[in-house]
């Protein structure tokens, strides 16, 4: 049986048994889709242009959901004070208790499905969701190339240097970041790729010109993605923006303590060479030729 196979199997028998393929969502008198916009706005502060990024949906059919939860008492549209051009979702009293009732009733159709396994089923079956869980959401993650000033990419960039800083005996400070710095990763000179989920940054790197050759830089994968194959496909990628820059060879550095970073490297390819750069955290320098 191919994986394809299983995958298909999987999403037929699971959607069935979870009430998706019903008009009713759970007895609501609403499509799981209207019901999950409803946990969304709840469950955070959020936009329309949020809800589309994060949900994927399209944006007329996003709205005729949002004037349906509208009309019915649940949801309240507002132009939000920072910037007139976006709307502001909130619930209503009556959509937190929409909210309330779509979790009570959740909460019992998992109960259900779970009742009849015994503990040790229940713990196999916890922890094949929530492989099933990460992998999908790694596969299905968008690698795309973002202005290094872009929102996605400052976060990306804020939280590596936060693990540094963390993961470094002596903390980590990046200097202040200078005009120059962005310019190094825009084209022609660099590129800055972001992996994003529902419309959050998961992973981030760029790449550059240094020295005549490309270098990798601020390669970041969000902890709670990790084992799911983001590093080397954010790897893979930033090689692929490395020759399209016009390169072939790419270098980076790390430090001792990025043990995961060193064995993702070492696997990839990648072969110790001699300092190539004044950074006083590196510890370790590595070259890779890549394929024409």
């Amino acid at each position: 049986m191919t994986s394809t196979t299983v995958l298909r199997r999987f999403n037929r028998n699971y959607t069935q048994r979870i009430g998706v393929l019903e008009d009713s969502f759970l007895g609501l008198g609403m499509p799981l889709a209207a019901a999950r916009l409803v946990f969304e706005i709840g469950t955070r502060p959020t936009t329309i242009q949020a809800l589309r990024a994060r949900l994927g949906l399209d944006s007329g059919y996003l709205s005729r959901l949002v004037r349906g939860l509208e009309r019915r008492g649940y949801v309240t549209v507002q132009p939000d004070v920072t910037d007139r051009r976006r709307r502001v979702l909130t619930l209503t009293d009556d959509g937190h208790k929409l909210l309330a009732e779509i979790e009570a009733r959740s909460e019992a159709k998992a109960c259900a499905i779970l009742d009849p396994l015994s503990p040790r089923q229940r713990e196999r079956l916890e922890a094949a969701l929530a492989t099933a869980d990460l992998l999908v959401r790694a596969a299905t993650a968008e690698f795309v190339r973002v202005d290094p000033t872009d929102p996605l990419a400052r976060e990306a960039v804020t939280r590596y240097v936060a693990e540094l800083n963390e993961r470094f005996e002596h903390g980590f400070d990046p200097g202040p970041l200078a005009p120059a710095d962005d310019e190094q990763y825009r084209p022609p000179h660099g590129v800055f790729v972001v992996a994003r989920s529902d419309g959050e940054p998961v992973a981030g790197g760029g790449v550059r010109t240094f020295g005549g050759t490309a270098e990798i830089k601020r390669m970041w994968v969000h902890p709670d993605w990790r084992g799911a194959g983001l590093g080397s496909r954010m790897l893979r990628r930033l090689e692929d923006e490395a020759v399209a820059l016009g390169h072939r060879v790419v270098r980076l550095d790390t430090r001792h303590v990025l043990t995961e970073a060193i064995a993702l490297y070492e696997r990839s390819g990648y072969q110790r060479i001699d300092r190539y750069n004044d950074n006083p955290y590196a510890t370790h320098w590595y070259e890779k030729r890549l394929p024409a």
